[in-house]
């Protein structure tokens, strides 16, 4: 038996990086948690109101269309009416229901003055509420 000297592996060098994997799955992981979770708990919360008699629902806005074409034709419903005729009608429809919505369907070569004609009578007769409509 021959006694001689053993050879000694050498230990592994220690890791000097740091492996971003493991990190980058969990942050992601807590990013969609988070998004998931962020919408639900703005229309959590739930409160028991009190009741009163004063708090009544308004009746719906009405919707109005009020038309211009080309030629300079007012409409109102799509009932082609003067300008008389469409101001004494917003006055009323405004006197039922002030939160009535007036939409307005100008033609694109309608002239611009006009249209402002139109939103001026909107506006005098007391609706406030004034949109546009335009082709998606």
């Amino acid at each position: 038996m021959t006694f001689g000297r053993l050879e000694r592996t050498s230990a592994p060098k220690p890791m000097s990086e740091i492996n971003m994997t493991p990190l980058v799955d969990v942050m992601l992981v807590l990013v969609v948690i988070f998004i998931l979770t962020a919408p639900l708990l703005t229309s959590s919360l739930r409160l028991d109101l009190p009741v009163s008699a004063a708090a009544q629902l308004q009746e719906p806005a009405r919707t109005v269309r009020l038309g211009l074409d080309k030629a300079g034709q007012v409409y109102l419903d799509d009932q082609p009416l003067s300008l008389d005729a469409v101001k004494l009608r917003l006055t009323q429809i405004a006197q039922q229901n002030p939160l009535s919505e007036v939409q307005l369907w100008a033609d694109q070569a309608a002239p611009y003055g006009q249209v402002v004609v139109l939103m001026g009578l909107a506006q005098q007769a007391g609706l406030s509420r004034l949109g546009f409509v335009a082709k998606p």
